[in-house]
């Protein structure tokens, strides 16, 4: 989506974790007990008067970093014990209106939807109707791997721990393409793994499908009923919905926004790839406001209690929290390891962990962390889909509410996405200075399929080529580079989409293309 940018697969527009590190593929297991074994205390760090200093200095912050992103809009609240002691409003709805942000504005909240779904299985597992360490094909014979092995071994809990040993972020296209879910939990059995299996980190979406799956077979409705009769209604989210008719329907609505050239825009709402992000609900689905997040905050930071209800058990909740697989370091300070959870990321940091999920969808971003032992969260939501300033000010906030050396987290990491934009265009592949001349174009026309992404069907088009794919006909522009290979964009979503190179057979015909789009997939002519 962003023109300045690369984009070597549609999957790119999913917001990738931009601020950790990679894998290194140890255990967590001390981590965990480092979690488990510590006591709950309610602690204050700071007293009432120190706290009104510490938000308005904090308001400040998140104001300047609003205007250095370039975000339009967003809304921040934060939550001690079941007090929320900070919701404010900043900006407007969209880029081209004046309508202000409010406390009840709509906003897509992408991969923190994930905790939603590990909180609807820890229900599961608190009524016994599932285990952790089950075998997923115990509850659902369809599940399948590339590996039959895998497939036998995969426990529930891999299904939300991010180390099943595919690439990351595989097949994600498909969401983009309008293929639904059953056709994505099919697909997963032809993707190939990249490492083994519960060696290394690596961000799913499609397993999160499986996830609700297990829900579903135990309660016999849809994921989207299971959520809202078990978590929203239940802690009274109700503006909170799933689907994008909702969405779009809303009155109060954040628009999303893209950097396209170094300048903000809104995309309609009636977008034509809008629907991604609900086709893969379980995993980012779901529309809410600030005041319906602190809701959520509350449980999760109150470890499963709402309101004098112990909604989810305590044992199972902190099963969420609790770190399965290492991602790596924190690349600002350098300092603490961060580990992939169920649907959470478990921060190490001084006096305690933090507990956090960002969220990305292609036009809007959240974040939602907290602190279980001193029972301090904040939730911030944006509607710029390129920004990472949630993060940074989750983490400003915690420095500034505990007395540590503030690190400028907004100036940082918006230095190292200006330094990774820089090294992409830098490395952009040159035109050839003497291209060959492409084939006749009748020589590429045909339709092409690929086991995961299904069909695409290629046809000639003013100076080169059509692909169209999916159920949304999504359409790809293929001009000639060089010879066999053409450069692909795709209108209203990427200019530069990496490359499609046409296989050519001895008779003089193309018998396959790879397609950078699709994860470098290989499509056969058929």
């Amino acid at each position: 989506m962003n023109k300045n940018n690369k984009l070597p697969a549609l999957a790119a527009a999913l917001t990738a974790l931009l601020i950790l590190g990679a894998c290194q593929g140890a255990s967590a297991q001390n981590a965990s007990q480092r979690l488990e074994g510590v006591p709950e205390v309610n602690l204050s760090a700071i007293d009432d008067a120190e706290l009104q200093t510490v938000l308005q200095d904090f308001e400040i912050y998140a104001e300047n970093g609003r205007k250095d992103w370039q975000v339009p809009g967003m809304a921040v609240a934060i939550v001690r014990g079941n007090d929320t002691i900070y919701m404010h409003s900043f900006g407007n709805r969209s880029i081209n209106g004046t309508s202000p942000v409010t406390n009840d504005t709509i906003f897509q909240i992408g991969s923190t939807s994930k905790a939603f779904t590990t909180t609807l299985v820890a229900m599961q597992v608190d009524k016994d109707n599932i285990k952790w360490d089950d075998r997923v094909i115990d509850h659902l014979p369809e599940f399948q791997m590339y590996d039959p092995w895998v497939t036998r071994e995969f426990m529930v809990e891999d299904l939300m721990a991010q180390h099943s040993g595919l690439p990351g972020y595989s097949a994600d296209s498909l969401s983009i393409l309008g293929y639904n879910r059953s056709y994505i939990k099919h697909a997963v059995r032809y993707i190939k793994p990249v490492t083994s299996f519960r060696s290394a980190y690596a961000y799913q979406n499609n397993l999160f499908l499986f996830a609700a799956g297990l829900v579903e077979n135990k309660t016999g409705k849809s994921w989207e009923e299971d959520v809202q009769e078990s978590i929203f209604e239940v802690l009274g989210m109700a503006n909170s919905t799933t689907g994008m008719k909702p969405f779009q329907n809303e009155s109060n609505v954040a628009s999303l926004h893209i950097m396209e050239d170094g300048r903000v825009r809104a995309l309609p709402m009636d977008w034509k790839y809008l629907d991604w992000v609900y086709i893969y609900g379980p995993a980012g689905g779901i529309n809410s406001n600030i005041i319906d997040m602190t809701k959520w905050l509350r449980l999760q930071m109150n470890n499963g209690a709402f309101e004098g209800r112990q909604l989810v058990s305590e044992e199972n909740i902190r099963y969420t929290h609790s770190p399965k697989t290492i991602i790596g370091q924190n690349p600002l300070t350098g300092e603490g390891n961060v580990y992939y959870c169920q649907g959470w990321i478990y921060h190490e940091y001084n006096p305690y962990p933090i507990i956090w999920h960002n969220g990305g969808t292609s036009g809007h971003h959240t974040m939602v962390a907290f602190i279980p032992q001193s029972k301090i969260g904040i939730v911030v939501l944006s509607n710029a889909g390129y920004t990472q300033l949630p993060e940074a000010l989750a983490f400003r906030f915690f420095d500034m509410y505990f007395g540590k050396p503030e690190v400028d987290w907004s100036a940082g990491i918006l230095s190292k996405v200006k330094e990774a934009e820089n090294l992409t265009n830098s490395s952009m592949p040159k035109p050839p200075a003497t291209p060959s001349p492409a084939l006749d174009l009748s020589s590429y026309v045909g339709n092409y399929t690929n086991e995961i992404y299904g069909q695409i069907n290629v046809t000639s088009a003013e100076d080169g080529l059509m692909a169209t794919a999916g159920p949304v006909k999504a359409e790809m522009i293929l001009k000639p580079w060089d010879r066999d290979i053409f450069r692909i964009s795709v209108p209203d979503f990427a200019d530069n989409a990496g490359f499609a190179s046409f296989q050519i057979s001895p008779e003089g015909n193309a018998s396959g293309v790879v397609m950078d789009v699709f994860d470098g997939a290989t499509f056969n002519r058929g």
